[in-house]
């Protein structure tokens, strides 16, 4: 019903920047909320952070101050802007597109793409 592309993975050196993309199209509703999840080796998937339609972030505090989370409804698209990178940021990228008024089980996810910060 929803697919979600991502893009901008790659390597980067620690202190460099990367910004990740993801495009949303099918049954899409204009009212939602699109954000980003990682997932360390060896480590569960957390929230890196998640925007509404309306413009409300959140951001987890390991990422606060250096990672902006923003998107174009018109283009139905969210953007991911890394900066001062760590190698704890490692992790694959895995895009979130959810509806408020919906179950999360409801919730669709994109394939993730690798993000890798060397020393």
């Amino acid at each position: 019903q929803v697919q979600l592309v991502e893009s901008g993975g790659g390597l980067v050196q620690a202190g460099g920047s990367l910004r990740l993309s993801c495009v949303a199209s099918g049954s899409t509703s204009t009212r939602n909320v699109m954000g980003w999840y990682r997932q360390a080796p060896g480590k569960q998937r957390e929230l890196v952070g998640t925007i509404s339609s309306a413009g409300i972030t959140n951001y987890a505090d390991s990422v606060k101050g250096r990672f902006t989370i923003s998107r174009d409804n018109a283009k139905n698209t969210v953007y991911l802007q890394m900066n001062s990178l760590k190698p704890e940021d490692t992790a694959v990228y895995y895009c979130n597109y959810h509806l408020w008024y919906l179950s999360h089980e409801s919730d669709y996810w994109g394939q993730g793409t690798q993000v890798t910060v060397s020393s």
